[in-house]
């Protein structure tokens, strides 16, 4: 069966695959479309298992905040290089995702792939659909979902950073310009926990291990081990943990100390800080 070009041009218009791969695609299947359809979808998943190892370390992060701004939603889209993450439907991928995101609400990224576009199609099979037609790894890397009284967003100005911060006691505060501060402080002293108590007990033995290694290398003696390796566990506090971390702005101040200045009982229920390629 003879392939024309408007019939190539129609497969690509349902598929937004390539000229060429639409003309193979219609060649393979003599013409039918659901047949070059499906052949399509295969490509990617072909593509996809192909490419499953490759490190995707360039990509998108997206943030929305509902109306009232209590909910946040994060999605990080990654590719394989930096070009693939700057073409059209690299972008409109990743809307699409954190449109379905805030449109079904999924606790979990798991339950976010699973969920079932307008077309009939899951969003995995969408993007497995993409990669067929990209060439390249698509992958979405994280996905956070965030209730507070208040939620505050930051996107850095690269597009592979983004932090989501939950605070509690708003009480009617404006924190709009104070959420700002606190989202960049976090993108850019990296917390690993909001609070000391909050830091997982594997990390905190660890420290405390490092720090005895370290005072017994500058020859402490063994009783002073434990005084020495504490004092440095609190010194990782004061450097890891959001709420004891000095304000960048202002190193007067911790976190804790600006949110109490700005309004006694505010404070931050969790955050979320999500780079790609880092």
């Amino acid at each position: 069966m003879a392939i024309t070009a408007q019939d190539v041009n129609k497969l690509r218009q349902m598929t937004g695959a390539g000229m060429m791969d639409c003309k193979k695609a219609l060649s393979e299947a003599d013409g039918d479309f659901d047949k070059a359809v499906d052949i399509l979808r295969k490509q990617g998943q072909k593509v996809a298992a192909k490419r499953a190892d490759n490190a995707t370390s360039e990509g998108k992060v997206l943030v929305q905040i509902s109306d009232d701004k209590t909910n946040g939603k994060l999605i990080a889209l990654a590719c394989e290089t930096e070009p693939v993450s700057n073409v059209e439907d690299f972008k409109n991928l990743a809307q699409t995702i954190l449109t379905q995101a805030v449109a079904k609400n999924p606790a979990t990224k798991e339950e976010l792939l699973a969920s079932t576009l307008e077309d009939g199609q899951t969003l995995n099979e969408h993007i497995t659909e993409l990669v067929g037609k990209m060439g390249e790894k698509l992958d979405v890397v994280a996905y956070e979902n965030v209730t507070a009284d208040e939620v505050v967003s930051y996107i850095h100005s690269n597009g592979k950073l983004g932090v989501l911060v939950a605070f509690e006691g708003v009480n009617g505060t404006d924190v709009t310009d104070l959420g700002k501060d606190v989202a960049m402080q976090i993108a850019a002293m990296r917390p690993v926990a909001v609070d000391k108590d909050e830091v997982d007990a594997a990390t905190v033995e660890r420290e405390i291990e490092v720090g005895k290694e370290q005072a017994r290398a500058e020859g402490k003696p063994e009783a002073m081990l434990e005084k020495i390796a504490m004092g440095k566990l609190n010194k990782f506090y004061k450097d890891n943990t959001l709420l004891n971390q000095e304000f960048v702005k202002d190193s007067s101040l911790t976190i804790r100390q600006l949110l109490e200045k700005t309004s006694k009982g505010l404070t931050v229920k969790t955050f979320k800080r999500v780079a790609i390629g880092s």
